[in-house]
């Protein structure tokens, strides 16, 4: 006697046969259609016990059907797969009250799990509302690699939570557009999204910045202004560089996590916090709290849903559809259209890219604004990514010679732009070259001086024969991460 049934509109044979072999001994019918109508008709008979679809099918988008499904028969789990993976793709599949999300290819033994856990447990999912239009491509987050779509089915199952959220990921690789898209796409989206980097606040002016002081409280406090906390009141509020606030502010972050209230500097009456609180940070949390620099308890506070961005380098594979979008952005932004050649699409995706995202992003923008050719071609992204390396490639090469003083870095400069030139054949390169190459070098020499005096930025501006303020600039415009106190 057959337990249920397991009905499937796809027309991939080896779905069918994978299910039937691992549930059909359990005794579960499989039954399988290419088309909607035929899925909706068995449905509406009352037929199914879990329902596999396909967000393309001949006659009917399966995110579509989705919601006369829920409607219909709302115990019903339904498993969406698609081989437009995209992160609105995953995040409409949630909100129509999807059980699960499956991008295509996936494994066949995860479905089967996914099959089984959905059998087990068929309470119906909670759905947000259909708010987005299915023409609508305006993707906050880009990439269609494995490592993005793990990122994508995440964050489609928070979206309809407040949990806490913590973001890590090298600098450039997106966790503020992660967490954007998190707050968009939630519950608490008609909230304001307000984003606060501790780095770019002096550690004297962060409490007042987080809780809002009252007038009086300090010499200059004038008036009284509202924190952080109160601006992001029943909204989202993301703490960009967490690894980067002071050990008081810490202390008070911790209490209005398990307390639920605060107070303003100066201030006497708890105020109660309505935010959703996301993390973000590109240092190593653990090895903070073994040097006594991050709160062990606010640590696993914070840490509750954890999400890693991987590097772009680990997700090479999604660079050409990030270099189209950036053309499209160029566009949007008033540039010039241009288009892009495959085998400069390939030297993009076969560069190593150590700042992300926002390092591809603007070579792009450069690209768009400098060159005149309509067409980029393999030639003019060589160029440009043999300047971007230089910065580092002149430190590799003189430590490598041994020239560690003198004019061997001259040299080595005159050598690499004379590869540069070259790389132009019989034109020039694009004007605002002295603008580039002084920025190429400073970088490495900046992040040499900061690791040299274990990031003490006085001593560092002082190295470097720098005003301090000038120097907090320039790690800030840089996009330079100061790690305080390692060897």
């Amino acid at each position: 006697m057959s337990r249920g049934t397991i009905l499937i509109a796809d027309d991939d044979r080896a779905i069918r046969t994978v299910l039937d072999q691992a549930l059909g001994r359990a005794g579960y019918e499989v039954r399988s259609t290419a088309n909607a109508a035929t899925l909706w008709r068995w449905i509406g008979d009352g037929q199914g016990d879990l329902v596999i679809t396909d967000v393309v099918m001949p006659d009917e988008n399966g995110l579509d059907l989705l919601p006369r499904i829920k409607k219909m028969r709302p115990e019903l789990p339904v498993v969406v797969m698609s081989a437009q993976s995209t992160i609105l793709t995953a995040i409409k599949a949630a909100e129509r009250g999807a059980h699960e999300y499956l991008p295509k290819p996936f494994d066949l033994k995860e479905l089967v799990n996914v099959v089984q856990r959905a059998l087990a447990n068929s309470e119906p999912a909670a759905g947000g509302g259909i708010r987005s239009d299915e023409g609508d491509e305006r993707l906050p987050v880009i990439g269609r690699s494995a490592a993005m779509q793990e990122i994508y089915r995440t964050l489609a199952r928070l979206m309809q939570t407040d949990l806490t959220v913590m973001i890590s990921g090298e600098s450039g690789t997106g966790k503020e557009l992660v967490a954007r898209a998190l707050h968009d796409y939630g519950k608490r989206r008609n909230g304001p999204f307000v984003a606060i980097n501790m780095a770019a606040i002096p550690r004297d002016l962060i409490e007042s910045e987080l809780f809002g002081h009252e007038k009086g409280a300090f010499t200059g406090a004038t008036t009284r202004n509202p924190g952080h906390f109160e601006l992001a009141e029943r909204g989202t509020l993301f703490l960009d560089e967490i690894g980067d606030m002071p050990a008081e502010a810490q202390t008070r972050l911790l209490r209005v996590l398990q307390q639920g209230e605060y107070n303003t500097v100066g201030g006497r009456t708890p105020i109660r916090a309505n935010v959703r609180i996301i993390a973000a940070t590109n240092q190593d949390l653990k090895q903070l709290i073994r040097q006594g620099l991050f709160r062990e308890d606010l640590y696993y506070r914070l840490n509750v849903v954890p999400m890693r961005i991987p590097p772009l380098r680990e997700r090479t594979e999604d660079v050409p559809d990030l270099a189209r979008h950036f053309l499209s952005q160029a566009e949007a932004a008033g540039l010039p259209a241009k288009r892009i050649t495959r085998t400069a699409l390939e030297q993009l995706r076969t560069h190593t890219w150590p700042g992300n995202v926002r390092e591809l992003e603007n070579l792009i923008q450069r690209l768009v604004a400098l060159y005149p050719e309509d067409v980029i071609e393999h030639e003019a992204v060589m160029a440009e990514l043999s300047l971007m390396s230089m910065g580092s490639g002149v430190s590799e090469q003189s430590a490598s010679n041994s020239h560690l003083a003198g004019d061997s870095i001259g040299a080595s400069v005159e050598q690499h732009l004379a590869r540069y030139f070259q790389a132009h054949g019989d034109g020039l390169p694009p004007a605002g070259l002295y603008d580039r190459v002084v920025r190429e070098v400073e970088r490495p020499l900046i992040q040499l001086c900061l690791a040299a005096t274990r990031g003490n930025q006085i001593r560092a501006a002082d190295l470097l024969g720098l005003n301090r303020n000038t120097l907090r600039k320039k790690i800030k415009d840089l996009d330079i991460q100061v790690v305080r106190g390692l060897n």
